[in-house]
């Protein structure tokens, strides 16, 4: 594999010193890049998207041919562990990811397995070993997973929801039958990121989308407690180098000290908690990676620009942030936009790390 050119992504992950504060996005690869809708187009499908090796690399690299951006994420989607489980995952057309096989009682659950990382789900470890290839070095490569709670939403479900009746009750009436789904995800993705590591991915996050819909008391016993599981039973280093492991609870503020003593290296933040209370209350044990409002991309450039200051400024001096949304990139905004907010965060956090 080529020498890493910029890693400055990584130091700033494990609170090492940086010239200045690196900045990626979520979702960069997407909707909101005429280019990726010609790409998926071609590709005919989503999930065909997903899983040509070529074209997901291609998808990847899209954003950093356009924008300074200090890491490329996997082109992948949340829901391949479900889909390799033999769900019936299939993508409406304006209504999303809809499984035809949920589960919904513990005979559903019992016939869940974790799935076989080479023959099922080789594909993604195709596309990680051919981005980091055309990568040649030039910035890290992220690796990522959904979390066993937000993959059982969508499970339990059948595909999104507003109000998680379903895995709600199921959550109340049979928490066992939860537990066990839980813990097969959980399992099925410390191999998952562990095969990502091994194929080249240089950091990898656990997206816990729907975290935030949970009382405390279920969100440390059904979403927390499976993340700390993952985070045990992780790779921390591959080819010399430490592999740094971010968590993210979308509407998780309230438990950042309890995602912390997990072990993990960064939290990803929302835009709910402000950076300099977050950053007060973990102290030094771990970066955080955030936590603009998406929706502050629809504003003018100068707008975003001093957002960005805004956000850099309540951070204060010193390495362990990584600039970020504080959740995905929406599909509607300007790619003119997107660079505005990255350009910002490229001239105006060098004077943080002096």
């Amino acid at each position: 594999m080529a020498e890493l050119q910029n890693d400055r992504f990584l130091r700033a992950l494990l609170r090492e010193p940086v010239d200045r504060t690196p900045v990626w996005m979520m979702r960069q690869a997407g909707r909101y890049l005429p280019e990726y809708r010609a790409t998926r187009t071609q590709a005919g499908s989503f999930m065909d998207l997903c899983r040509n090796a070529d074209l997901a690399c291609e998808v990847t690299l899209q954003p950093l041919e356009r924008f300074p951006l200090d890491a490329a994420i996997l082109f992948s989607d949340i829901l391949t562990i479900p889909d390799a489980m033999g769900l019936g995952l299939r993508f409406e057309t304006g209504e999303g990811p809809v499984f035809d096989r949920p589960v919904r009682s513990m005979a559903d659950a019992k016939k869940l397995f974790v799935p076989d990382m080479a023959s099922d789900l080789g594909y993604v470890m195709n596309a990680v070993s051919t981005i980091r290839k055309n990568l040649n070095g030039r910035v890290p490569l992220i690796g990522f997973s959904g979390s066993p709670w937000t993959l059982a939403t969508y499970m339990v479900e059948g595909g999104s929801s507003k109000t998680f009746s379903k895995v709600k009750a199921m959550m109340y009436d049979q928490p066992a039958t939860l537990h066990h789904i839980l813990d097969v995800l959980a399992d099925s993705v410390i191999q998952y990121l562990n095969a990502q590591i091994e194929a080249g991915a240089q950091a990898v996050q656990v997206f816990d989308t729907w975290g935030g819909v949970l009382t405390p008391r279920d969100y440390h016993e059904f979403s927390l407690r499976y993340m700390h599981k993952i985070v045990d039973g992780l790779k921390r280093e591959h080819d010399g180098r430490k592999v740094p492991v971010i968590l993210f609870t979308k509407g998780g503020g309230q438990w950042l000290e309890a995602m912390a003593a997990t072990g993990c290296d960064a939290l990803g933040l929302d835009w709910t908690t402000d950076i300099d209370t977050a950053r007060a209350r973990v102290g030094d044990k771990v970066a955080l990676q955030g936590n603009m409002d998406p929706s502050m991309l629809y504003a003018s450039p100068e707008r975003i620009r001093q957002e960005v200051g805004y956000i850099l400024e309540k951070f204060g001096k010193g390495s362990g942030h990584v600039f970020n949304l504080g959740h995905g990139i929406h599909p509607e905004v300007k790619p003119e936009h997107a660079e505005a907010f990255i350009r910002a965060v490229v001239e105006l956090s060098g004077t943080y790390h002096a």
